[in-house]
């Protein structure tokens, strides 16, 4: 059933139908109440408005939250691709068969990343961060490989084995 409320437009007309459904339903029940007395309309007005002020702060609130996550999830997905795309330039520090491969897998990897950002599968999502993992092991492993079979100046801590 959660697959069905995955789709904007689907959320859209149920919301729009139960919105004119209670339409209605004021409507019906508007028309079969007793007027106000003398003095109620004022506090009615009141407690209006003291309402329609929280609900106002609710949204607003709601919108900025929103507007707050979509701005994070943009920027760690740019600092991602900035990375990986550093990560692909410096395969050229590697010797040619190690900097090939390095790329092969990045190409990978770009990939996988990609379909996690355009997929919205819980069961999807666990699978590809294990191909992920298992491809960063990989990555990880052959640039220490390489590292520790010509040690440079540059390389010289210690790669964990």
């Amino acid at each position: 059933m959660s697959a069905q409320f995955d789709s904007p437009f689907v959320v859209f007309l149920l919301a729009l139908i139960a919105q004119a459904i209670a339409a209605f339903a004021g409507d019906v029940l508007g028309k079969r109440a007793q007027a106000f007395k003398q003095g109620e309309r004022h506090d009615f007005n009141t407690v209006q408005a003291a309402t329609l002020t929280l609900l106002a702060l609710i949204i607003g609130f709601t919108f900025s939250m929103a507007v707050s996550r979509y701005d994070q999830r943009k920027a760690l997905e740019e600092a991602e691709a900035n990375a990986i795309g550093t990560e692909y330039l410096r395969a050229d520090l590697l010797p040619a068969d190690g900097s090939s491969h390095v790329r092969d897998l990045l190409r990978t990897y770009l990939g996988l990343r990609i379909t996690f950002y355009e997929q919205a599968n819980a069961h999807a999502d666990d699978e590809i961060g294990q191909q992920t993992a298992r491809l960063q092991e990989q990555l990880w492993a052959l640039v220490a490989s390489t590292v520790a079979s010509q040690p440079t100046p540059t390389a010289g801590w210690q790669y964990p084995a």
